[in-house]
């Protein structure tokens, strides 16, 4: 279940808009979404924070574009729509791959590991995966619209520089 802040509501620092997606089965297990703000040019950035027991990672200045119909709130509503499954496993990542999806199935469960991996391409980097088990059909819908409403609240959001 993915619990989204909706922007009709004031906001303080721990209440800002955001995306949070618990594993069904160890809810010390999560993904959460943050930090969203306008990067100009048809861009969000955003935060992506994973946890899970011994695990607590963060990846700042995710891009996230605004355009087109292959960001992470459309691969999701993609899952959604073939909820009855699906052969193999399917994947998504950002154009700099900072952070990628890997989604399979069990049953009317859908696994999603997370994968943050910021510097990819220098020496020192890390990379940090977790797991979040959703249920097909209306959880994966869900999260689909809690992800594309976090992205446009980012998307109305500037940053003052």
């Amino acid at each position: 279940m993915t619990t989204p802040h909706h922007a009709d509501t004031p906001e303080t620092p721990d209440e800002q808009p955001h995306v949070t997606i618990p594993c069904r089965d160890n809810p010390a297990v999560g993904v959460r979404l943050c930090d969203a703000r306008d990067a100009g040019r048809d861009a969000v950035h955003h935060a992506v924070e994973a946890r899970a027991p011994g695990l607590a990672a963060r990846l700042d200045e995710v891009v996230a574009w605004t355009w087109g119909g292959d960001g992470l709130a459309a691969f999701l509503e993609r899952l959604a729509a073939e909820y009855r499954g699906w052969d193999g496993e399917r994947s998504w990542e950002t154009d700099d791959g900072d952070l990628a999806v890997s989604v399979f199935r069990s049953g009317g469960l859908v696994g999603l590991t997370w994968t943050l991996r910021p510097w990819r391409r220098a020496a020192g980097g890390w990379s940090a995966s977790v797991t979040t088990w959703v249920e097909a059909g209306e959880q994966m819908a869900g999260l689909a619209a809690d992800v594309r409403h976090f992205l446009a609240s980012g998307a109305n959001k500037s940053v003052a520089r």
